[in-house]
């Protein structure tokens, strides 16, 4: 019987080691699209709206147009004749809609920063001196910036043609909601405010299109997290064959689903290359970021539980509203992080009394999309909040309170009341162990010892899910070309290197290190004889690309499959040249040897010189196969879910406000881990996104429309000197829906963060009967809630 990739010898899975593209990026030879430069190459500056909502009266371009190096000046009208317009729904999402969105503005802008004109230079610098030459008559129409009156009858429609400003609803009863809140010894409830922010990349939005006219051929270098979806796109709409598109995506300079999505500019700027046959570079500066990219979070959530006296959740009902500015974003769509924090509001409970209602509005502002944990703050936010809230009311410790409520280990595979099934969770043990880690009666002691001094510090728990391994059924029943599978081409080379092709891209997490670790363990070969190829569709199997968690459980097992059917090809064709029974020899460390002794037979050069130079000295019958791809998709379960705990010990200052972060301490189970090193660090990086959004990161608007701080001066991100020590330790469940048993992990940290800093500050100033629940939680919402402001 052949090992498991987990017992082979000379396994690298759950290894250190080092990432194959980290000297290459350390050495700063990375290749980052601004690096790419082609011949007859422009750039393409665009003229954005100054308003959230206005019609375009006229256009006047002569000046720019005769401006020094300017190419050509395009509108919006003239746009739409080479580029279609795209509608942001899914077919699966009942009732959701949104208005056609094109690449430029056609008659009106309807958020500030929206494309208005393109203007093509020789350079940059060129492009964006033109473009303030550019005037426009506008005329400024209503602004609908608060999403709470948004669907008042006196508030005017966007889009006059959909009905009204409601994009998305959402509504699920499950259970007795009313049996369990007339039965509870106590009720509590709050309001939950998150606070709209973004991602904030080292690269900023890239491509570089280059349409070649004699053969009809597109390429794309494109920093993006999907490949192969936004080849279906490009092609879809600049009618050309989708085999006529390439899309090539080299390094990535972080992504966390800011580059998951279609963006006007970026289809303006391919659509140009086609209209001009040349190459065409747009690169998004800091503050065209700020307006442009995909904004992310703004929900308010009213929400309430209901406990007895023994401390069980009896029920629990939320209302959630957010805005998404005034279209659905294309092709994944702004409704599904609504959509999440329905299904993830309790779930990690036994509660099966369950309300809730999700109301998707539209809004002059900045779209609203998916990013790096899609609802999963939001809902780990509401559901911890009013579990600490719920424990207070009826005295008893917020880890106990959690113990009782908390779905067994056991109890697996279990099923949500929203429907969604769990395979196999360890909310118990990883609670423990997070207790065990942070020595939680420790820290209890030396805070009530610290309260008598006036020091006022707080412990916060969080427990979470994370949605991970998506399958078909998150996008492919709603109609969209978003793959849920993965393929992964493996070869032998000559030289015993082999080389691997997989789909799923590497944007700054570990992808290349993670696929060389696992088709290395597969095959039998030291990891400095494997070779990456990613994110080019021309040349890899077509792909579903890096989002959700994806990478190592969906992609991994791919390259898992392949990396083992190579493996018995080569040890085939070793039978057959040694005169031995394939299945008593074994690849290990490069070199084909005896299974039992470990004895060396023979070297993997030696192979593939006879198999590719000189297979004539082979019998008939044998033709050596030394390259192979495998697929695979996750089948069993709609998501294979992960799950964790996060505490956050803190100290507030009661005179100023200032929350000073002092420790923090993550359990997780993400099944196998492939890359210790990895793994926490990917699980740092989210705790400190979840950090930011928690303390620091807030896209501000005025009432009509302005954003306010689309700078980095203004709009605050988490420094390295604000941030705690991360403890970090794990609980190993792996699924049973792979070989490999990977779950993902890229999310996990972001999702719990900011309930377990508002558990600690609201801990903090318990002896004050005070509490916050909007984030960011400034010094000034802080001081406000001790009433010390007005």
């Amino acid at each position: 019987m052949s090992l498991s990739i987990l017992d082979r010898p000379n396994s690298y899975i759950g290894r250190t080691v080092p990432r194959p593209n980290a000297k290459k990026l350390v050495q700063g030879r990375g290749t980052y699209v601004d690096d790419i430069k082609l011949p007859r190459m422009v750039h393409v500056a665009f003229v954005r709206s100054p308003y959230a909502h206005a019609r375009i009266l006229a256009i006047r371009s002569d000046a720019a147009q005769a401006a020094p190096g300017v190419v050509r000046i395009v509108t919006g009208a003239e746009m739409a004749a080479v580029c279609t317009p795209w509608v942001g729904v899914l077919g699966h999402m009942k009732g959701l809609k949104s208005a056609p969105q094109y690449a430029l503005a056609v008659d009106r802008a309807c958020w500030q920063g929206e494309a208005v004109v393109a203007v093509v230079a020789h350079s940059r610098a060129e492009a964006e001196d033109a473009a303030q030459l550019v005037e426009i008559d506008w005329e400024e129409l209503f602004v609908v910036a608060d999403m709470e009156t948004a669907l008042d009858p006196e508030t005017p429609v966007i889009h006059p043609e959909l009905g009204d400003n409601l994009a998305f609803r959402r509504e699920l009863d499950v259970g007795d909601v009313e049996k369990g809140f007339a039965a509870a010894d106590a009720i509590v409830e709050e309001t939950y405010i998150t606070g709209r922010h973004t991602g904030v990349c080292l690269e900023a939005r890239s491509i570089l299109a280059d349409y070649q006219p004699a053969d009809e051929q597109l390429v794309v270098y494109h920093s993006t997290q999907a490949p192969h979806m936004m080849q279906t796109i490009f092609a879809k709409h600049l009618d050309l064959p989708e085999t006529n598109v390439r899309v090539i995506c080299k390094d990535v300079g972080g992504a966390f689903g800011i580059k998951v999505h279609t963006y006007p500019d970026e289809m303006a700027t391919v659509a140009l290359a086609k209209m001009l046959r040349r190459p065409v570079k747009f690169i998004a500066d800091r503050m065209e970021s700020f307006v442009t990219d995909i904004h992310a979070r703004d929900h308010r959530v009213k929400a309430r539980m209901a406990v007895s006296k023994e401390g069980r959740i009896l029920a629990i009902e939320a209302d959630d509203r957010t805005g998404i500015g005034p279209y659905s974003v294309y092709p994944r769509t702004s409704a599904i992080e609504a959509n999440q924090v329905v299904n993830l509001i309790g779930g990690p409970y036994t509660n099966q009394n369950y309300r809730c209602t999700a109301n998707v509005v539209f809004q002059n502002k900045n779209v609203m999309c998916q990013y790096r944990a899609v609802g999963h703050p939001i809902a780990c936010a509401v559901t911890e909040g009013l579990v600490d809230k719920a424990a207070r009311a009826i005295g008893m410790d917020p880890a106990e309170f959690r113990r009782r409520n908390l779905i067994a280990d056991d109890a697996y595979p279990y099923k949500a009341p929203t429907g969604m099934v769990y395979e196999g969770l360890s909310h118990h043990k990883s609670l423990d162990k997070l207790l065990e880690l942070m020595q939680y009666d420790r820290l209890r002691a030396e805070q009530a010892a610290l309260r008598e001094k006036g020091i006022h510090r707080g412990i916060g728990l969080a427990a979470f899910i994370e949605v991970t391994n998506p399958s078909a059924m998150f996008y492919g029943v709603g109609g969209a070309r978003i793959s849920a599978q993965d393929g992964c081409t493996i070869r032998l080379d000559p030289t015993g290197v082999i080389t691997v092709s997989i789909g799923v891209t590497e944007q700054g997490q570990g992808t290349e290190a993670i696929m060389a670790q696992i088709a290395a363990s597969s095959v039998g070969v030291p990891m400095d004889k494997v070779r990456l190829i990613t994110g080019d569709t021309e040349v890899t199997p077509y792909g579903g690309g890096t989002w959700a968690s994806r990478g190592a459980g969906i992609g991994g097992e791919a390259t898992l499959q392949a990396g083992r059917a190579l493996r018995e090809n080569i040890l085939s064709v070793a039978g057959t040249m040694l005169q031995a029974a394939p299945q008593t020899l074994d690849i290990r460390a490069g070199i084909i040897v005896d299974a039992d002794t470990g004895a060396e037979r023979m070297k993997l050069e030696e192979l593939g010189r006879v198999a590719y130079f000189r297979p004539d000295t082979l019998p008939r019958d044998c033709q050596p196969e030394l390259m192979v791809t495998r697929h695979y998709v996750q089948k069993d379960y709609a998501f294979v879910f992960t799950n964790g705990l996060q505490a956050s010990y803190l100290e507030v200052d009661t005179e100023t406000g200032f929350v000073t972060l002092l420790d923090h301490w993550v359990v997780e189970d993400c099944g196998t881990i492939i890359n210790p090193q990895l793994v926490d660090e990917q699980i740092r990086g989210g705790v400190v996104q979840g950090l930011g959004g928690a303390l620091f990161e807030e896209c501000l608007y005025s009432a009509d429309g302005q954003m306010l701080n689309a700078n980095m001066a203004d709009y605050l991100v988490p420094m390295a000197s604000e941030m705690p020590d991360i403890a970090i330790a794990h609980v190993v469940t792996p699924t049973q829906t792979s070989e490999l048993g990977a779950k993902g992990v890229g999310e996990a940290g972001t999702a719990g963060a900011p309930a377990a800093v508002m558990n600690a500050i609201n801990d903090a100033l318990s002896p004050f009967g005070a509490s916050v629940a909007a984030q960011p939680f400034t010094p000034e919402r802080v001081l406000r809630a001790l009433g010390k402001i007005r």
